[in-house]
């Protein structure tokens, strides 16, 4: 049975063991195994950076195990994804995982900012600080949206249903 490392910020949700439940129980109706970064034990009675590094080697292991990540790619405290997320994306692409992301609005990123908070220079979307924006026709930075098989507008289950339809 192929493994599904979840990535996302959902970690950080007051509900998160019931969206881990969730989603691996959409897992196990699809015939894969969720992994949930949750699902590891750390002892939390040590001092802060040591709970940290044994969350960090845990969740790297979880990703070694898997066979596909799927994460959750919505803006999370900004315009842009979790960057814990992007980090596990980045790291399971390198080692040879195949990348899958959802995001409510998977339009251009640029097309993601109202037009209050850009304007053209030269032709291309620049931020109020006069910064280019991203133009590639991606819903994110060019390394995450080339890293993935595919990134889709709509959710969790969404993505699973095309992973369970390319034969997995």
């Amino acid at each position: 049975m192929k493994k599904i490392y979840i990535a996302g910020p959902d970690v950080f949700e007051q509900n998160s063991l019931e969206i881990a439940k969730k989603y691996k129980q959409i897992c196990k109706d699809n015939n894969f195994e969720g992994l949930y970064p949750l699902d590891n034990v750390v002892d939390f009675n040590q001092e802060k950076h040591k709970i940290a590094q044994d969350i960090f080697v845990a969740n790297e292991q979880l990703i070694k195990d898997s066979d596909i990540i799927v994460a959750n790619l919505n803006p999370f405290r900004g315009k842009e994804a979790d960057s814990g997320t992007i980090w596990e994306c980045g790291y399971g692409y390198g080692i040879g995982k195949k990348v899958y992301g959802y995001m409510s609005n998977a339009s251009s990123y640029a097309d993601q900012f109202r037009d209050d908070e850009k304007e053209l220079l030269d032709g291309e979307p620049v931020d109020k600080d006069g910064v280019y924006i991203e133009n590639f026709n991606h819903p994110l930075n060019l390394m995450i949206a080339c890293s993935a098989i595919k990134i889709i507008e709509g959710g969790f289950e969404d993505v699973i249903k095309l992973i369970t339809k390319e034969n997995y």
